[in-house]
């Protein structure tokens, strides 16, 4: 058995990117312990995930299908990837709704400890250390597992996703565990997903996200910079507050965390709750009117202006450069 496991998120039948961060770990963690990585993808119509899992240089793609795990529900899934951990050191995945759901639930199967949100693995020799963010990244805390198994969730931002490593792993099919009778009573009832055109958030290369000072202008402004730049769309806890713009665009602590390549903030005054979320950004450009606003001190380039200005004209601009 590898020596590290990494719990791989699909949706559709296909791989999600938060994925690769927790192969990064892996690769990682593996080398330090001198052992090997392999990956578990499971739930329905794998084909392609597994496909694509296959690339990312594991001993072997375990694969766990079956109709009865379509539907995500934490206690049908935690049997199973228990079950493929056997002979694991450490269990990894991405601190995504679906890791911050499902590992926590394995930990306690496999009566592990629990590293959560982790930015970095310290490896002194064999024995690995943990450095995770606390109050909003404003301070780092390093903990230990004393458990023979570790269950550890990565930040994806804190970990560049892993490339394809060339020779493809062999597959192998895994059965499948029942859940307990306890778990029999939980009922898959719905998943109101919101559907968009544009990049997922917290997947998306480019980022553009507004504050509050939009007000009710929010997609009149935002939208056709986004479409320009084929960005996602992001904003701040108080235009979420305020109904400017939906929940599920919340970048920030108790939001969504990205680290995109280009982020552009708008009206986005630069709390540190909301720097929590987005610092690891590649590029960070910041327009905002008020030249004091904290969001500077971290922004690569910065637009002191009228933000009803600047950014039909920006769009115009790139427009025009691209035409």
């Amino acid at each position: 058995m590898a020596d590290v496991l990494v719990v791989a998120e699909a949706a559709d039948g296909k791989l999600k990117k938060t994925t690769h961060s927790a192969v990064t770990f892996a690769r990682q963690a593996a080398a330090a312990l001198g052992g090997t990585y392999a990956i578990l993808v499971i739930g329905d119509s794998l084909g392609e995930a597994a496909a694509e899992a296959a690339t990312l240089g594991a001993e072997k793609v375990l694969v766990a299908e079956a109709g009865a795990l379509k539907d995500y529900v934490a206690e049908r899934y935690v049997p199973t990837v228990a079950a493929a951990a056997k002979g694991a050191k450490i269990v990894v995945g991405t601190a995504s709704a679906y890791g911050k759901d499902l590992l926590p639930r394995v930990a306690a199967r496999l009566s592990a400890g629990f590293a959560s949100d982790i930015s970095e693995l310290l490896a002194e020799g064999s024995s690995l250390k943990y450095k995770r963010p606390m109050y909003a990244g404003n301070a780092y805390g390093v903990c230990t597992v004393a458990t023979p198994v570790h269950v550890v969730s990565v930040r994806q931002s804190a970990f560049a996703a892993a490339e394809p490593a060339g020779a493809k792993s062999p597959i192998e099919q895994v059965a499948v565990v029942p859940p307990s009778a306890a778990a029999e009573r939980v009922e898959f009832v719905s998943f109101d997903q919101v559907k968009s055109e544009r990049p997922e958030l917290a997947e998306a290369k480019v980022v553009v996200s507004g504050g509050r000072a939009l007000k009710e202008r929010f997609n009149e402004v935002l939208d056709p910079l986004a479409d320009v730049l084929g960005a996602a769309v992001g904003a701040s806890r108080a235009a979420c507050d305020a109904g400017y713009a939906a929940s599920d665009l919340q970048v920030g602590q108790t939001g969504k965390v990205v680290a995109p390549s280009l982020y552009v903030a708008v009206g986005i005054s630069g709390a540190i709750q909301h720097l929590a979320g987005m610092k690891g950004s590649k590029v960070i450009v910041a327009i905002n009117k008020d030249a004091d606003a904290p969001i500077f001190q971290v922004a690569d380039y910065g637009l002191v202006t009228d933000l009803f200005t600047a950014v039909p004209e920006l769009v115009k601009q790139i427009q025009a450069a691209r035409s």
